[in-house]
C-alpha cells in the first residue's frame, strides 16, 4: 500500500511544504521498542543510526522542522510510520505581538500608537 505525494497534499486542508523543511534531520521518536527480542533491538538500533543523535541541551528549536514517529506493534509485528511537520510558535503573547514575531506585519492603519498593538 502506498500514496503519491500529490494525493497526500490534495487531502490536506493547509499543507506546509518549503525547502528549508528538509535541510535538517528530523526528530526521531521510537515507540514500543523496549522488547527483549533481538530483531526488535536490531530495528531500533538501525533507526537510531539512520539519523544523528540530538543533544537536547544544545539544539536550536528553530532547526527542528520535522518529527518522525516510528511505532512497533508487537501483536501484529508491524511498524507504523508517521512523519510530522513541526512549527515553533510563541505562546502566551498577544495576537499582534505574535504576528510581529512571525515576521507578518499587521495592518496598523487603524492604530495611533504601537502600544495599542502590543
Amino acid at each position: 500500500q502506498y500514496s503519491l505525494i500529490k494525493d497526500v497534499v490534495s487531502s490536506l486542508k493547509r499543507h506546509r511544504m518549503h525547502e528549508q523543511q528538509f535541510t535538517h534531520h528530523p526528530l526521531l521518536v521510537l515507540s514500543n521498542f523496549g522488547f527483549q527480542q533481538i530483531q526488535v533491538k536490531l530495528m531500533a538500533t538501525m533507526f537510531q543510526n539512520m539519523f544523528p543523535s540530538i543533544n537536547v541541551h544544545r539544539v536550536n528549536l528553530n532547526n527542528i522542522k520535522r518529527c518522525l514517529l516510528i511505532s512497533y506493534d508487537a501483536q501484529t509485528q508491524l511498524l507504523h510510520f508517521r512523519h510530522y511537520s513541526v512549527k515553533v510558535v510563541p505562546v502566551g503573547v498577544s495576537k499582534g505581538l505574535k504576528k510581529l514575531l512571525q515576521e507578518k506585519f499587521p495592518n496598523m492603519s487603524r492604530l495611533e500608537d504601537i502600544s495599542e498593538l502590543l
